[in-house]
């Protein structure tokens, strides 16, 4: 695996530190007055979650991971096993269900997704950036109420609540973005 410099290190990238791998959020490059340059790494373990800020001189050197991806079909889910299928080999994998979070009902039956993989251990599934869902619960639509920033609260069909525009009605499908889980656009 390549080493690289502490102050080469950017957002995103995968480090192999302390026994574990951890992934940058967020870096700051810091030029005090006295003494020499750093970078501050805001990290978080993709085994467990924890996060951990450590500072990297630009003479320290650190292993960078990575991380094969896959796209893979998702089939079903099964004692909270969520099964996927790789779309070149057609071999299947279990993986748990907490691995997606709060973005877990978002996953459809037949959805191609990213999973990345450390040598055979999956570390992250990446769902597509936007998904469509119906609305099943919502006010009504009210004429006269344009106002740019008012919203009103929907559920949708997958049980999750994202507030939408005041003219989207109930039963309507619309674009939900699965990273910031906010209404996007009428699908």
């Amino acid at each position: 695996m390549p080493k690289i410099n502490g102050n080469e290190i950017r957002p995103g990238n995968v480090l192999e530190h302390e026994g574990g791998l951890w992934v940058a959020v967020k870096v700051d490059h810091v030029k005090p007055g006295k003494g020499g340059a750093f970078a501050q790494v805001e990290m978080k373990n993709l085994r467990n979650g924890s996060k951990l800020n450590e500072r990297f001189r630009s003479a320290d050197k650190v292993e960078r991971v990575r991380l094969e991806q896959k796209d893979q079909q998702f089939l079903y889910e099964n004692d909270g096993m969520l099964v996927f299928m790789d779309t070149e080999t057609f071999d299947q994998v279990e993986l748990p269900a907490d691995l997606l979070g709060e973005r877990r009902p978002f996953l459809q039956d037949g959805m191609t997704v990213v999973i990345e993989y450390y040598d055979t251990e999956a570390l992250n599934v990446t769902l597509p950036q936007k998904v469509v869902c119906k609305i099943v619960e919502t006010e009504p639509v009210v004429k006269g109420q344009t106002a740019a920033n008012s919203f009103k609260p929907a559920v949708l069909d997958n049980g999750v609540r994202v507030m939408v525009p005041p003219f989207v009605a109930q039963d309507e499908d619309i674009v939900v973005n699965t990273e910031t889980m906010e209404y996007a656009e009428r699908a």
